[in-house]
């Protein structure tokens, strides 16, 4: 039987009391229970934390992404409709001038006169161009007499010629002379038929039919002849029909169609449209503004709209593939131009688009935007290509008034009155 050393000395350490070696061993084990202990201690002060976290975390959705409302990107109506400002004129106007100078002998039409093509509307009184006509006329009756005796004397020399009484140098010059005299006439009897005319111009007309919208003419004025900036005497315009000419925008040029019908809107007359046709482009965009002059006729046999009036037209066209229409609060306005945000997958992309027209609270895009694609609404200025966030459930419907008002009580069953015995 072998002989145990280890289990002697721990006898002996339990025998010995409080001997020196007794002590030693107590303290080592002390330490080494309080090192278990502390180490026990330590696992518990980081591990139950760490277990209540995970159960509060449990409570809470781990999706902390934004919330963001949308709307599907939809497109507008097929029938579409573009309104243009604009300003009635005339069909036809013209400034009346003199062709003559003098003084006014009469004036016979005044604003708002309606008259007929070659109607008199003035007189000219015109003594300076009289005196020119009949010294015009006398000129001419000298150069013709001249000119008989040229014609005598040429006929004369020819037959002298015959005879041998003179040479042929003599007969051309006779002959030359004649033929100058006839061109001396032609210039003096032109003369006289341009004051003729110029006389006949005393007499101004209308050179159409029309409406006087201006007067600029009064007894005893001065008249001169040309187009100076104030030497109109009357003004003159035709309203049977009027015109606008509208500026149509690049973006909405293509809705225009030459023969298409418009109506015409006025203030004055709410309610009341006047039909209207356009008749006209000008074919090709200003360079400066890039719209399409547009010209619009609009028939005005009764004369209720009047020449200068503000209108406004209306074009209704109907789009092959119509815009997409958006909400104005979905655009997002920075440096780079126009975007809006799109939501594919719980993920922001930011398009860039192209705007159309402006319709208030409704904006149309022409390009940039695929349709259904979903938009976010009043986008908040954090969000950037790639941010995930969360989409807000949709409004609940409203509850119903039946819904919303309780129901009325019902009253209690009335009891039956008792019945009087029989005796």
């Amino acid at each position: 039987m072998e002989y145990d050393d280890t289990s002697d000395e721990i006898r002996k350490a339990l025998a010995s009391g409080g001997r020196p070696g007794g002590s030693r061993f107590r303290t080592i084990a002390i330490v080494m229970i309080s090192g278990v202990l502390v180490l026990v201690g330590l696992l518990g002060i980081g591990l139950i934390p760490r277990l209540q976290t995970q159960k509060a975390n449990a409570d809470i959705p781990k999706d902390n992404s934004p919330i963001v409302n949308v709307i599907p990107a939809t497109r507008g109506s097929a029938a579409s409709e573009v309104s243009l400002p604009g300003t009635l004129l005339p069909y036809q106007e013209a400034p009346i001038y003199a062709r003559t100078n003098g003084y006014v002998k009469r004036w016979l039409v005044d604003i708002g006169a309606k008259v007929a093509e070659g109607q008199l509307l003035a007189e000219i009184d015109t003594p300076e161009v009289d005196r020119e006509l009949k010294q015009a006329i006398a000129n001419r009756e000298q150069v013709k007499a001249h000119l008989e005796l040229d014609r005598t004397t040429a006929e004369r020399w020819k037959g002298l010629l015959e005879r041998k009484g003179v040479s042929q140098q003599e007969v051309d010059e006779k002959i030359g002379a004649y033929e100058a005299r006839k061109a001396d006439y032609a210039a003096a009897d032109a003369n006289v038929q341009r004051l003729q005319e110029t006389k006949m111009f005393q007499r101004v007309l209308a050179p159409f039919a029309g409406t006087i919208t201006a007067r600029n003419v009064e007894v005893g004025q001065l008249i001169n002849a040309g187009s100076s900036d104030r030497g109109w005497m009357y003004r003159l315009a035709k309203l049977a029909t009027l015109r606008l000419y509208i500026n149509v925008p690049q973006n909405a040029m293509r809705l225009i169609q030459t023969g298409a019908p418009v109506d015409v809107v006025l203030q004055e007359f709410p309610g009341k449209p006047f039909p209207g046709k356009v008749v006209r482009t000008a074919g090709a965009l200003d360079p400066q503004s890039k719209t399409l002059l547009t010209e619009v006729q609009v028939p005005n046999d009764k004369g209720e709209l009047l020449a200068g009036l503000y209108a406004t037209v209306r074009f209704k066209v109907n789009q092959p593939t119509p815009s997409i229409i958006l909400p104005s609060n979905t655009l997002i306005m920075r440096a780079d131009g126009p975007q809006v945000a799109a939501v594919a997958e719980n993920v922001i992309h930011i398009r860039k688009v192209t705007l159309g027209r402006d319709f208030g609270q409704q904006i149309e895009v022409i390009a940039g935007l695929n349709e259904k694609e979903m938009i976010v609404t009043n986008p908040p200025d954090f969000l950037r290509e790639g941010v995930p966030v969360r989409l807000a459930p949709p409004p609940a419907p409203p509850a119903t008034a039946a819904a919303a008002t309780p129901a009325p009580a019902t009253p209690a069953a009335a009891k039956p009155a008792p019945v009087a015995e029989k005796k």
